[in-house]
């Protein structure tokens, strides 16, 4: 049996129990949203850790979506205008949400439902739109739009 790959552009972490998939454009603030939600999470006394920046690895395992870190860019992330730091990771996490950053001003104002970002391996994550303007406390976007689905 062959398992299905793919490596995509995007940022893999992991908040509590669950993956997420920070997809988007070049610029849109990936690297910065991910730094943001691991710290939250962690000053919540909440495990967090990042999976890739910028390039992820996926398979699909036992129907499932599958995250990893090319070995190249292991443990590091871009803090773009300051340049690459390193950060605690994890090996390896099942992706259950895709997570598109979003700038004001937001047209349309509330996102399409059941929105989901297609992915090369066949399959499809919901996604969440998360503000990312200044200030934004971004835990507690996620924490509010993904309720008991978030697992913390």
């Amino acid at each position: 049996m062959t398992t299905a790959r793919a490596n995509v552009h995007g940022t893999a972490i992991v908040l509590g129990t669950r993956g997420f998939l920070i997809t988007g454009p070049s610029g849109i603030g990936k690297s910065s949203l991910a730094l943001a939600c691991i710290a939250a999470a962690r000053e919540a006394g909440q495990f967090a850790a990042l999976i890739a920046d910028d390039r992820v690895d996926l398979t699909l395992e036992h129907d499932r979506i599958v995250a990893r870190c090319p070995p190249s860019i292991h443990g590091l992330i871009e803090i773009r205008g300051a340049g690459i730091g390193t950060i605690d990771t994890v090996p390896a996490a099942v992706i259950d949400w895709a997570i598109l950053p979003v700038h004001a001003p937001f047209n349309p104002r509330l996102p399409p439902e059941d929105e989901t970002l297609s992915l090369p391996l066949g399959r499809a994550l919901p996604i969440v739109r998360v503000p990312v303007e200044n200030g934004t406390p971004v835990l507690a976007v996620l924490r509010a739009l993904l309720a008991e689905k978030l697992g913390f």
